[in-house]
């Protein structure tokens, strides 16, 4: 399906649309990394596991971009792509690898830092569709 960039004034705050969970949350990290990154310049050079849970819905999502964009800014990971899967046990969980290779500032075109994802302003609705809407703090 799609994500979009929203109107904000400070930050990034975007819309997600997607056929069920599992695109959904795959569609928010890609989001983080064009954000920050150019996505079509990131090769698949290698893979790492990203795990995170969440008691809900929102804090899965919170703790999802949350760790994206440790691996991007903190961990230098540049990602290309993710495959993912998502349970519901006792709380939330997901698994996922992500693939690509370390940053390089030049080849990758960093665009800008993202501080943190923010609970403020996020909103998650599933029926036919899912639609996600969360901020970036810039």
């Amino acid at each position: 399906m799609s994500f979009k960039l929203l109107e904000h004034a400070t930050d990034a705050f975007i819309e997600i649309t997607a056929s069920d969970l599992k695109e959904a949350f795959t569609l928010a990290g890609n989001s983080v990394v064009e954000t920050t990154l150019d996505r079509d310049a990131i090769e698949e050079k290698e893979e790492r596991i990203i795990s995170v849970a969440g008691k809900d819905l929102r804090y899965l999502l919170f703790n999802w971009l949350e760790e994206v964009i440790f691996q991007i800014i903190t961990e230098g990971f540049a990602i290309h792509r993710f495959k993912l899967d998502i349970k519901k046990k006792l709380e939330y969980e997901i698994v996922a690898t992500a693939y690509g290779e370390p940053i390089d500032l030049q080849k990758h075109h960093f665009k800008v830092e993202i501080k943190a994802p923010t609970f403020h302003l996020m909103e998650i609705s599933e029926g036919k569709k899912v639609v996600m809407r969360f901020l970036l703090d810039l």
